[in-house]
């Protein structure tokens, strides 16, 4: 017979982990307080409300030495999350950072069931992008499995 017997995590790695989460969380329920959403200012008020809630100062080297001690991992994944909104009942995916491109619309389900352009639009309108993007569908580029919507110029 054999006992197969299981570590038990590891305290550092288990704390980690929670912060993680919770950075992550912390991001995706005050997203919409930064206005203009879509945009980079409302990315930077965020990392200032982080920032100035962590005791950094909101002078220049306060905010510095905060980025410096979130790290560029840490720093990216959260601007994913900022800027990505799932839509469950639509099964769709967006990823509508203003630093790309381009927004890339993704299937969470079936792409040639899913990927459909009228309800890509209520996506769009459901999370406040309609005013980012071009109304004409004809920019709009399918590949594959994923949409591929460019920004408007000048937003």
């Amino acid at each position: 017979m054999v006992t197969m017997t299981t570590a038990s995590p590891d305290p550092l790695a288990l704390q980690a982990t929670l912060v993680d989460f919770a950075l992550a969380e912390l991001v995706r329920q005050n997203r919409e307080s930064f206005q203009p959403l879509w945009t980079p200012e409302s990315w930077a008020k965020l990392l200032i409300w982080l920032a100035l809630n962590c005791g950094c100062s909101g002078d220049e080297a306060g905010l510095k030495a905060f980025a410096e001690a979130m790290g560029p991992l840490q720093m990216g994944r959260l601007r994913r999350v900022f800027f990505e909104r799932e839509l469950g009942d639509l099964e769709l995916q967006l990823m509508a950072d203003p630093a790309e491109q381009q927004v890339l619309v993704l299937p969470q389900g079936p792409a040639d069931e899913v990927l459909h352009n009228d309800r890509i639009a209520r996506a769009f309108e459901r999370v406040g992008l309609t005013g980012h993007l071009p109304t004409d569908q004809a920019r709009w580029q399918q590949l594959d499995a994923v949409v591929v919507v460019p920004w408007l110029e000048g937003r």
